[in-house]
């Protein structure tokens, strides 16, 4: 039995994604220093990352 074509390659997986997760943002908020460790208890309604 095979895969459906609509599944892709199996080697997918190296692409670089869109959305980032929530942890994903917050390490970068820290890197622009718009997060504080302690400070920031807040983690719904994070602002927008750019994805770099």
């Amino acid at each position: 039995m095979t895969r459906h074509s609509s599944y892709g390659k199996s080697g997918n997986t190296g692409q670089k994604r869109n959305v980032l997760k929530r942890f994903e943002r917050i390490e970068v908020l820290r890197k622009l220093g718009k997060w504080v460790d302690g400070k920031n208890t807040k983690v719904t309604n994070l602002p927008k990352t750019p994805s770099a």
